[in-house]
């Protein structure tokens, strides 16, 4: 067998057992192994060659930026159980009542504010599923942009820092986690007034579809109305300085945030006298779960990355994607197509672990900055949990609608803000400083350094 074809052959191999339905992390793994048997066989590489794997995977072990990925795991989970969302849904959508689309305002608010505090796309959706959703269609919203909205707001916990998504892509890309945060907090903002901006358009065109509150439903009013949103939402907006204010001040690592993260939130869970042994056991068992899906994919990936370099898969890609029409702009848009039509069959994580390494060697020759790179692939990969068929977020809402709300509901409802999701895509295609390129863009050019060193004169 030609070793041109080697690499190639190995691709295909992972597709096939992606096709054939087995665990991502298995996968990688055995097909990696597979290929190694395979080149050592045919006399393409040495066993000695594979010695540099258990390395590998203690790097892994050790790695203290994955660390942050229980942690902020952890504090999203107590935070969906402290009824932080609850009242912060209640206050805001009284504050947003008596205009057309107003709870719906309160819910990509409420999920922009979840974000900053969780990081977890799971706990926002479910939370406002299970609060806002039948809150909505008791007063005549339309059941799909209800929806649409609900399961868009949750979405921005993956773009808006301490997003889990960017502290893997900021691993696997090799930058720091700060400068990813720092990096992505623009776009998340735009993209959210995006989506208030769509809910604008929609209850003027359609006044119907998103009716505002009657003046029954609004309890609060004036001086109580501020005093109770003012205690809603002094928690979580300390618990993002205590997270993200100490990491873009330099005080704190992510991980470190992460850790004041879960112990802010277990001390709010403790003030409201809802830090009970099933909240602290159901946090625990999620936490340790995805963890150990995150490791194994990372486990599996490494396995396969080895060989697959072994194989000079990277020189393959790299031609692949460097030979490609239009240069930087064409390897851009290819790279955004390809991870937009992957979304549709994997989850972020994988394709975090499986096609960005592929990428980022690719990205650096062209010249392109890595954290700009990161960003612009975090805001696509938010599309993996929204469109149709496999979107986790609609899964997520689904299990907690009520039984009046259909899937294709929850799909057409996902669309438009599909559509806005690639919006974003392009604004940060066309406009680079979005994402602070010129702030974070490591300066190359050479320093020349001159020493004086003292004269020698021989001793008389």
């Amino acid at each position: 067998m030609s070793f041109e074809l080697m690499a190639p052959l190995m691709f295909l191999g992972l597709v096939g057992f992606l096709l054939l339905g087995y665990p991502v992390a298995f996968s990688l793994a055995a097909n990696g192994l597979l290929f190694a048997l395979l080149g050592m066989h045919l006399d393409f590489f040495s066993l000695v060659q594979l010695q540099a794997l258990p390395q590998r995977v203690y790097g892994i072990m050790s790695n203290a930026t994955l660390l942050a990925i229980p942690f902020f795991t952890f504090m999203g989970l107590i935070l969906e159980k402290s009824g932080m969302a609850e009242d912060l849904l209640d206050s805001i959508g009284q504050m947003f009542g008596p205009i057309r689309g107003g709870l719906a305002y309160a819910v990509i608010f409420v999920g922009a504010l979840l974000a900053a505090t969780t990081g977890v796309v799971a706990a926002s959706v479910i939370a406002m599923g299970l609060i806002s959703l039948p809150i909505m269609l008791r007063y005549g919203y339309d059941k799909r942009l209800a929806s649409g909205v609900i399961a868009a707001s949750g979405t921005l916990a993956q773009i808006i820092p301490p997003s889990l998504v960017l502290i893997v892509l900021s691993d696997q890309l090799g930058v720091s986690v700060g400068d990813m945060y720092r990096g992505a907090l623009a776009p998340a903002l735009v993209l959210t007034a995006l989506y208030a901006g769509f809910v604008l358009v929609v209850s003027l065109v359609w006044p119907k579809a998103m009716p505002a509150l009657p003046a029954a439903a609004r309890s609060l009013r004036g001086k109580a109305l501020l005093l109770k949103s003012a205690g809603a939402m002094l928690p979580p907006l300390l618990l993002i300085f205590l997270v993200l204010g100490t990491i873009f001040l330099g005080i704190a690592t992510p991980t470190e945030g992460g850790a004041m993260g879960a112990a802010g939130a277990l001390l709010l869970a403790l003030v409201r006298g809802r830090l009970r042994r099933e909240v602290l056991t159901q946090a625990m068992d999620v936490t340790a779960r995805l963890t150990t899906f995150v490791v194994f994919i990372l486990i599996g990936s490494t396995v396969f990355s080895l060989v697959f370099r072994l194989l000079q898969g990277d020189l393959w890609v790299e031609a692949l994607l460097t030979g490609l029409p239009g240069g930087r702009l064409g390897f851009l848009i290819v790279v955004n197509l390809l991870v937009f039509v992957l979304a549709f069959f994997l989850d972020f994580f994988e394709i975090a672990f499986i096609i960005v390494p592929l990428l980022a060697p690719v990205a650096l020759k062209l010249g392109i900055d890595l954290v700009w790179f990161g960003v612009l692939l975090g805001i696509n990969m938010q599309t993996s949990f929204m469109h149709p068929p496999f979107g986790f977020a609609l899964f997520y809402l689904k299990s907690v609608a009520p039984r009046e709300v259909r899937t294709s509901d929850i799909y057409w409802g996902a669309l438009p803000f599909v559509a806005i999701q690639l919006f974003m895509v392009a604004a940060v295609l066309a406009f680079p400083n979005l994402v602070g390129v010129d702030a974070v863009k490591v300066d190359a050019t050479p320093v020349e350094i001159k020493l004086d060193a003292p004269s020698y004169l021989p001793p008389q």
